[in-house]
């Protein structure tokens, strides 16, 4: 009897890289795949176990700081560093430890930023995959990068296959703004390193989403586009217990959250998040806060524990009775798909991006460095489903500017077409991975390829 493909998948390690390649796997494991995790030591540990990703198996594995992950290394390049070196061995040893336990193993799906894996699954003669987690027109732009056809520091316009002409400042900040981060300027631009000997590449995309920059992307490489990774239960509903991401390494306040977005009438909302990674300074925040203050509709912020000493003392004494909830944490889809959810501030990282264009919600883009700030760009200029705000000389959205973008979208004529628009990208996102959609087959083609391997 022929034993069932086996897919190990192996995101970098962060939450926003984690989630899209496990919905991927859900995925996988509903068309027959055994398809098992591979996290870190510390990321496994930290895990609240009652997290469901279904019939997935997790394996840990050392990335050289089993105590304290990321956040205990001394910089990023640090990380970055140790994580390759004692990643390499540590990953050659599960498959190992696998193959000796009688485990085949057909392919592994790494994620572009770990792009060592490859090296290390062709040391074994098993099928890479890239995986990437970031828009395509992104993704290209970094591409022309690697490939010396954009030269930095870039001080002038930028024209690449599949996108409008871009300003120099709406490429991602490792391209317009290079130097201050040179572990992860690395990581985007190697993520070219090897992908012509891996045999897939994925993208967490959707066809009808960046059909030009796909088609171009396609000359070069099997690309399979197999987004969006949301839970189905948001989509195609085809995976019924298909509910959560399933790996939360942040608690969520969601029945507060629920409670007082169910008080509060249809589309009066503004919902405000800038991920789990962001950090903003100690004025940004102020505005921020003045801003929803001054502003006539209720609003719920998320401020990560660590961040909340920034919010100013008078907004964080006061009891924002009824009009604006602050919280930790929340589960967003939720919050997204709520009836009385109008607006969206983001800071457009991709994850969110699709989150909001899923589910439909016109945003305020507030980007902050990466490619966040080309996600801002195509949320507003060409997917017209927002605005972006604009920032002054100093780099800070002003109370008033923000102010502005939320009337746009809640009161005026922009808000109308945003709206539209939103609604036509939900319909367009939900058929691509439902039944015979251009996600689904494109994971049924790889499926396919499995199984005849």
């Amino acid at each position: 009897m022929n034993k069932s493909p086996h897919v190990l998948l192996f995101p970098f390690p962060a939450q926003g890289h984690i989630n899209p390649l496990i919905q991927f796997g859900k995925r996988l494991v509903s068309k027959g795949v055994k398809t098992t995790l591979v996290t870190t030591i510390y990321l496994n540990s930290t895990l609240s176990h009652k997290n469901s990703t279904t019939s997935i198996e997790i394996e840990p594995i050392s990335d050289g700081f089993d105590e304290g992950g990321y956040a205990s290394a001394d910089s990023p390049e640090s990380y970055l560093k140790v994580f390759k070196e004692v990643g390499s061995k540590s990953l050659g040893d599960l498959i190992k430890k696998l193959q000796k336990e009688g485990n085949n193993i057909d392919a592994i799906i790494y994620d572009a930023f770990n792009s060592w894996a490859l090296d290390v699954a062709m040391e074994f003669g098993i099928d890479g995959g890239s995986f990437f987690t970031q828009a395509c027109s992104v993704n290209n732009i970094y591409y022309h990068v690697y490939k010396g056809l954009i030269s930095l520091p870039l001080r002038v316009p930028v024209s690449v296959p599949g996108l409008p002409q871009l300003e120099w400042w709406e490429t991602p900040s490792f391209v317009h703004n290079y130097g201050p981060y040179p572990g992860w300027t690395g990581i985007v631009f190697n993520q070219f390193a090897n992908i012509d000997q891996s045999r897939w590449v994925f993208s967490n995309s959707f066809y009808e989403l960046e059909a030009e920059v796909i088609e171009w992307m396609r000359k070069m490489w099997k690309l399979k586009v197999i987004g969006p990774t949301l839970p189905s239960m948001y989509l195609d509903k085809r995976l019924e217990d298909d509910k959560d991401y399933g790996f939360n390494l942040i608690k969520a306040n969601n029945k507060e959250c629920m409670n007082w977005l169910d008080d509060k009438p249809e589309k009066s909302v503004v919902y405000v998040s800038f991920g789990s990674m962001a950090q903003l300074g100690l004025e940004q925040m102020e505005e921020i806060a003045c801003g929803l203050s001054d502003c006539k509709f209720n609003f719920l912020w998320v401020v990560r524990a660590e961040e909340e000493e920034k919010l100013p003392k008078e907004f964080a004494n006061q009891k924002i009775t009824g009009k604006g909830l602050v919280v930790a944490w929340c589960r967003q889809l939720d919050v997204l798909a709520h009836k009385s959810v109008g607006c969206f501030i983001t800071h457009c990282g991709f994850n969110s991006t699709l989150e909001a264009i899923s589910l439909g919600v016109p945003v305020v883009g507030m980007p902050q460095w990466t490619d966040q700030i080309t996600n801002a760009k195509l949320l507003d200029e060409i997917w017209d489903v927002g605005v972006r705000v604009k920032a002054n000389e100093k780099g800070i959205v002003t109370r008033e500017n923000l102010v502005s973008c939320i009337m746009k979208i809640m009161e005026d004529e922009r808000g109308v077409v945003t709206r539209k628009n939103a609604a036509k990208w939900r319909e367009l996102a939900k058929a691509a991975v439902d039944e015979g959609g251009s996600s689904d087959k494109d994971i049924d083609e790889f499926v396919s390829e499995l199984f005849k391997a």
